[in-house]
């Protein structure tokens, strides 16, 4: 089930579950009896354990994982805000579904399910810039599309999206919810000159000026200045925390959608893992406001939920060292002299 009002997505937010204190004590016992120095497995000691928390289990696995990739399109890109024109949104989900994109090939390198959701890409938003981007009513469709990929039998969810423009409507979110100036925020996304940057912050200051007095909730500030896609991101990641199950964001964009949800409740990300930190300025700022450490650092810009998928493979491997390795006593060695 989706969410069927605004006050029922924020009392979603306002009761997030936390993760099985058992399963993480199990799991931390076990690193501390595998045949290795304590630690000496650096973050995969830690992905292993964290997984084990949301997965409930001291041997935590990934049986069943999903990538979702969310579509849609924004009626602020009138303002030259991005080098294409929002057309190739759809071109780029035809193809996803023709099975051409990166991400198609990066989530079965992972074994992950690929879920592609296009969200009305014939009708973009509203210009953000002169009114919200989405009534109530289209802003809760969205976030219910993303909760409808998040399936109980999931043991790994990893989000992306594709938007043309939808840096802008990131950068927005992301100085909305954490404040600074809009120029620390914004990037070339797709590869604007220093005249498309110069545009972009124009048009951000403009929206959060027309928004400046409206309530900050995260559903409002969701609806005002950003994007089907995006809420259904949103959607999706608070949904996976109802079920309690671990979730790995993708670049700027994925990261911006929960940045109105982190302002407020900044526990949402616990069950979150930054799969990797994009060549987008703003992601880094962003990653520290909402308390995370990207997995990899590869300079990837792709969006598509790339970073994410890719950060899977390093996730199965933390899973396998932390399930196949031998104990101390398993194994016949002295655990210390």
């Amino acid at each position: 089930m989706g969410f069927a009002s605004p006050a029922a997505f924020e009392a979603a937010l306002a009761s997030l579950p936390s993760a099985d204190a058992d399963a993480l004590a199990a799991a931390r016992a076990r690193q501390g009896q595998l045949t290795k120095p304590p630690g000496s497995l650096g973050r995969l000691e830690d992905i292993a354990v964290f997984m084990a928390g949301w997965q409930g289990t001291a041997r935590p696995v990934i049986e069943r994982g999903r990538t979702a990739i969310f579509a849609g399109n924004h009626g602020f890109v009138a303002h030259g805000v991005s080098a294409f024109p929002a057309s190739v949104t759809e071109a780029m989900v035809t193809n996803f579904e023709a099975g051409g994109a990166a991400i198609n090939a990066l989530a079965d390198a992972a074994g992950l399910d690929l879920r592609i959701v296009a969200l009305d890409l014939d009708r973009p938003t509203a210009d953000f810039t002169t009114a919200p981007a989405m009534d109530e009513d289209e802003c809760l469709a969205a976030l219910s599309a993303g909760a409808g990929v998040v399936t109980p039998d999931l043991q790994i969810l990893t989000v992306g999206e594709m938007g043309i423009g939808n840096t802008t409507a990131a950068a927005a979110l992301s100085a909305r919810s954490f404040g600074g100036s809009v120029a620390e925020w914004v990037g070339p996304g797709t590869g604007v000159d220093s005249a498309g940057l110069a545009r972009k912050v124009a048009v951000i200051e403009q929206a959060l000026a027309l928004h400046h007095s409206a309530p900050a909730s995260p559903f409002e500030t969701l609806r005002r200045l950003g994007g089907r896609e995006i809420a259904a991101i949103a959607g999706a990641v608070l949904k996976a925390r109802q079920l309690r199950i671990p979730v790995v964001l993708d670049g700027f964009i994925t990261c911006a959608a929960i940045a109105p949800l982190a302002a407020k409740v900044p526990a949402i990300t616990d069950h979150c893992l930054a799969g990797h930190c994009s060549a987008e300025p703003g992601h880094v700022r962003l990653l520290r406001h909402l308390g995370l450490s990207p997995l990899l650092s590869l300079g990837m810009r792709l969006g598509e939920g790339s970073g994410a998928a890719l950060a899977v493979s390093v996730i199965r491997a933390a899973l396998a060292t932390h399930a196949q390795m031998a104990t101390f006593a398993e194994a016949g060695v002295a655990d210390r002299l």
